[in-house]
Order: C-alpha cells, then structure tokens, then sequence
C-alpha cells in the first residue's frame, strides 16, 4: 500500500513536471493564413494539456472553423469536412476542469464548452474578437467563466479577423458557417460545397518549446469568476509551485513510512 502510494505520487509529480515544460508557442496554419497562439501553460496547465494532447495526436488537422459571429468569436476544432455536408465530429479525450484565471478580451483563446456544465471542455475552442468579458456576453462569468488559454498577437489577429470577414452561411444543422469562394447565388443554387470553400485548419505545430513565453504578455486577470489570474509568470509558477510541494511531500511521508 505504501509502495503504491509512492508510485502514485511519483506519476502525479512527473505528470505535473511535464505540464509546467510544455511548450507555449502554437502556430496555426490555415488555408486562408497561419497566427501563432502563445499558450498560458504555467497558469491554465490543465487546459493547455489538453490543447496539446489533441496537437500532438494531429486531432486538428483538417478540422474546420464552424462558426464565425462577426464582432463576437470564430470557433474550431470540432469538425472536419468529408467531401460533403453534415461536418463530421472529431473523437474527443475526456472533459477537463475549469480554469477561468484570465478575461475573454480581444485576441484571446479560450475553450468550448456544453451549455450549464463548466467542466465540459474537450476540444472546441474559439477566439475572441472583440472584449467579451462582460456586458451580453458575460464570457467571463456565464456558465461559470470560458477558460482562457492563450493570447494571439495584433499583427496576427489579421488572420482571424480575415477569417471572421468570410461571408457565413446556413445549412441543414450548421448556422453560421464561414466560406471562401462561394456566394449567395450558389447557396440559392444549392451548389455543393467542396473542401476549398472551408476555412480548414491544415496542421497546429509547436514552435516554441520553452515553458515562460507568456511572462512579456500581460493577459487581462479575470476577476468576476473569481480565477484571480495573478502575475503570468511568477503567480502561474507559484501554483504549480505549490502543488509540487504538495506532491513532494507526500513522497517524503511516504518514504518515511515505508521504512
């Protein structure tokens, strides 16, 4: 019993280490153009895990932005186009906790999640295009804070914002759907959709490995859902700080039972 104790505390410190090292620059390529997402890891670790487990295992190459809300959001990362309408589902990992330390203002980066359930995020996410903190959106509160988890530059919210400009259109089960090369008249028409005419996301890579990049960002702290937020560098540390001690300590007592 002991020794399992042992292991189990090792595996949630090496779990945790591994978290604190993961790298916090994304690039994004899409084909209408790439943006780079610099990534919260040392404050939101859990969310940025499970950012970079679906990176990792490709789970968004080829997905699509399925919905764009002029002034509000551009959201992907759950859908992929096979040739023809409806979009099909991208399997997901399970549902993570939530993490609300920072605001939804413009050029953030902040998960999906199911209506009334907080800790529903899987692998949706959106970016905010304008301060959705407050006011009708409330992103910062409604349904107990959107976890924000990155930060996207002015220069390369240009991307985004091109990809929000796309006229959107509706079809059976999808409402809001961005399109490239494609007009009202060939929606009138009915003419079919082909994979061009989506706004896919070809491949997220790393291209920063270091685990402190976000410490030259100030991300706005997120005071109403009470996460706090806290100094990006120093404050994100000092939790992972305090949960390393935590589990070094149940090591410690663990060994000296043990003998």
């Amino acid at each position: 019993m002991k020794r399992k104790l042992i292991k189990t505390a090792g595996a949630a410190l090496a779990l945790l280490c591994s978290t604190a090292s993961y790298a916090t620059i994304v690039e994004v390529t899409t084909n209408v153009g790439k943006f780079e997402i610099n990534l919260f890891d040392q404050t939101t670790p859990v969310t940025v895990q499970n950012f970079l487990s679906y990176v990792n295992a490709g789970r968004y190459n080829g997905t699509v932005f399925h919905r764009s809300a002029p002034g509000f959001v551009i959201q992907g990362g759950g859908f992929t186009f096979d040739q023809q309408l409806p979009l099909k589902a991208v399997a997901t990992f399970s549902p993570i906790v939530n993490e609300p330390k920072w605001s939804n203002v413009r050029a953030t980066v902040a998960m999906a999640k199911q209506p009334g359930n907080p800790n529903s995020a899987t692998n949706q996410w959106f970016v905010n295009l304008a301060n959705n903190s407050g006011g009708s959106p409330q992103l910062d509160t409604q349904n107990s804070g959107f976890t924000v988890f990155g930060q996207i530059t002015s220069q390369d919210m240009e991307v985004v914002d091109a990809i929000a400009g796309l006229q959107r259109f509706s079809f059976p089960g999808i409402t809001d759907l961005p399109l490239r090369n494609y007009s009202s008249s060939d929606r009138d028409d009915n003419k079919p959709l082909v994979a061009s005419n989506l706004v896919t996301i070809e491949s997220i890579v790393v291209v920063d490995a270091r685990a402190n990049t976000a410490a030259g960002l100030n991300p706005v702290a997120n005071t109403a859902a009470g996460g706090g937020g806290g100094d990006n560098d120093d404050g994100g540390s000092s939790g992972s700080f305090g949960w390393l001690s935590l589990l070094a300590g149940m090591l410690l007592v663990a060994r000296r039972r043990l003998r």
